[in-house]
């Protein structure tokens, strides 16, 4: 049982996350760009500079949308940051970033941040760098374990034995749509996300990666598909894993998860 609001979560966009846990800040796959190639950010503003500030960065695979070398370009001097095993090899570009201590890891690989243990986990997910990556890498989620267990899962598919191999969690940070209106392999839709919920038993969820990016010159192409799928992931969750207490929060929102929360 975790401590009265042992937790915070802040949504910035995408798959950008702050968790706040026992006085340690520690934020996920930081995509600070109004846009990335075709992608333009439609959904909130840029996050202020503010939400660079970290003890501890997690990079859940090599896609610049979610390892983007000129957002972490921005953290302070001597952020440690994670990233999945293979990373120097496939994005040489993280070479240049000397000044910050960055780590490959692999799944089950445990890293201390002061009072808190980021244990790397595995994710069905393509981990190349796009679009032409020759060189494998684990894309990976992560469990920060602190008052309480949180679980990001950077972007992953459903999977047997998922919820043996990210262990039990307290609250999941899950991936729900995308950044264009087709899904391919390896990534949750909102009903596979509510199903990854009732799997893993976590009592509170936090949707992400839908709703800020979206293709240059497709906004009338589908655009339920950018709009809908937070709120349907609490619809469907609903119904799926009762007990869990799902917040879909907007672009810079925060929840404190503690108490009631979880």
């Amino acid at each position: 049982m975790v401590s009265e609001a042992a937790v915070g979560v802040t949504w910035w966009g995408h798959a950008t996350v702050t968790v706040r846990d026992s006085g340690v800040r520690v934020l996920t796959d930081p995509l600070f760009a109004p846009r990335l190639a075709h992608l333009r950010r439609r959904g909130g503003p840029v996050p202020p500079m503010a939400a660079l500030a970290a003890d501890v960065v997690v990079v859940s695979h090599l896609h610049a949308d979610h390892l983007h070398v000129g957002s972490l370009a921005r953290l302070a001097d001597g952020t440690r940051v994670l990233v999945p095993r293979g990373a120097h090899d496939a994005v040489p570009a993280l070479r240049r970033l000397r000044r910050l201590d960055v780590v490959e890891v692999g799944p089950g690989d445990e890293v201390k941040a002061g009072p808190l243990t980021v244990r790397a986990v595995p994710a069905a997910h393509d981990g190349r760098r796009l679009p032409f990556g020759p060189r494998r890498s684990p894309a990976l989620g992560y469990v920060i374990e602190g008052e309480a267990r949180t679980y990001f899962a950077g972007d992953t598919g459903l999977f047997d034995a998922m919820a043996e191999a990210v262990g039990p969690v307290d609250a999941a940070l899950l991936p729900v749509g995308g950044w264009g209106p087709f899904l391919g392999s390896g990534h949750l839709d909102a009903g596979r996300a509510a199903q990854a919920l009732a799997q893993l038993g976590a009592r509170a969820a936090v949707p992400i990666h839908y709703g800020t990016y979206w293709p240059i010159g497709m906004d009338g192409v589908r655009p339920h598909e950018f709009h809908s799928p937070g709120d349907e992931f609490v619809r469907i969750a609903a119904g799926l894993a009762p007990e869990a207490h799902v917040h879909r929060l907007d672009h810079g929102e925060s929840v404190e998860l503690g108490g009631a929360a979880l």
